[in-house]
């Protein structure tokens, strides 16, 4: 397996999906987002994992969970994810994989790399978007490249421009598993519904 720092932005907690507000209480969204920050870690096991917060609850919860806890510099997610991947790369990882912590059927984020050389993933970015094409789930960049980071509305575009800008090739990863986050209600209907195909399709094997 390709070795790469696996950097996950989570805000706190207690102020998390706030446009679930109409169908979830804010514990209810609390535990939602906790709940799927865990899988997310678990998804990276086997991966130097390093959690971008700046709230203290989440920061030890990360660490308990076994995952290196950072201070963003600036506030946004942009700043937030810039501060992670140069966190790995002063850990001496050449390559980051940026991982949004709201993904709920994720299991194995090492599908997104495997049998790719390092080579390659030095030489470009890997974008998983979100189930509409629009969002950017997860992405992969060299460490140590200079690049500007797009997250919000198409980014998931606007990352790949940026990387076709700096002569980086762009591979782009359709994955089931992490292309549902979880931004609004119909995001949760989703995850609900593939969640009951799963679980369905296990017992019948």
């Amino acid at each position: 397996m390709l070795q790469a720092a696996v950097v996950v932005p989570i805000k706190s907690f207690r102020l998390a999906k706030d446009r679930l507000a109409e169908v979830l209480t804010p514990a209810e969204r609390a535990d939602l987002a906790r709940s799927c920050a865990g899988r997310v870690l678990d998804a990276a096991r086997g991966f130097d994992t390093i959690v971008v917060c700046d709230d203290d609850e989440v920061a030890a919860w990360a660490e308990h969970r076994g995952a290196r806890a950072v201070r963003p510099d600036a506030p946004g997610l942009n700043a937030a994810v810039r501060r992670g991947v140069d966190a790995a790369r002063d850990a001496g990882h050449r390559v980051a994989m940026v991982v949004h912590a709201d993904l709920p059927l994720a299991r194995d984020l090492a599908a997104v790399l495997r049998g790719r050389a390092i080579a390659d993933a030095l030489a470009s970015v890997t974008i998983v978007p979100d189930r509409h094409g629009d969002g950017t789930n997860v992405l992969v960049v060299p460490a140590a490249m200079e690049y500007d980071f797009h997250y919000g509305r198409g980014s998931a575009e606007a990352h790949a421009s940026e990387a076709r800008a700096r002569g980086l090739a762009v591979h782009v990863v359709h994955d089931p598993e992490l292309e549902v986050d979880l931004d609004v209600v119909d995001d949760l209907a989703e995850a609900r519904r593939r969640t009951g195909a799963r679980d369905a399709a296990t017992r019948a094997e």
